[in-house]
């Protein structure tokens, strides 16, 4: 008698050898109390079945989420993101950039890492400013920002 529902199978037993029938107000409130004790048991039983699936499934992602931190957090791949490998080929890739000429249709890859701000870039091809300065802000005479009413 372990586990729930057997001990509510014995009681049930028991009544029955008792000859327990309905026809006593007794009878028929013991009766009752039975039928709801075998549902509980029977309700308790599932409840643990689903949660023994559960606990068996959170082991399993437990498992593969421990998996997923080693290969992440290697440190035999020289970074804590894990990303050692991608890192070298993500920055040359981030760091060029195409740009055409506006003037002569041009494509040209600049190394953005290399890239001095202050100088003016000139197309290889037509030797115009791949970037034009826009003279309109400084022609109006003033901030535009503190002009306004």
């Amino acid at each position: 008698m372990g586990n729930l529902t057997d001990r509510v199978a014995y009681l049930k037993g028991l009544a029955d050898g008792m000859k327990l029938t309905e026809d006593t107000n007794e009878h028929k409130l013991l009766l009752k109390m039975l039928d709801v004790l075998e549902a509980l048991a029977d309700e308790t039983d599932n409840v643990s079945r689903q949660q023994e699936e559960i606990s068996d499934f959170l082991e399993n992602i437990d498992e593969d989420l421990s998996e997923l931190e080693d290969f992440v957090y290697d440190e035999e791949n020289g970074c804590a993101c894990g990303h050692h490998h991608l890192h070298e080929d993500d920055d040359d890739e981030d760091a060029l950039i195409e740009y055409e000429c506006s003037h002569c249709g041009f494509k040209a890859q600049l190394d953005m890492d290399d890239f001095d701000y202050d100088e003016e870039f000139l197309c290889p091809r037509c030797g115009q400013p791949f970037f034009e300065e826009d003279d309109e802000d400084d022609s109006e005479g003033g901030d535009s920002e503190t002009d306004k009413p």
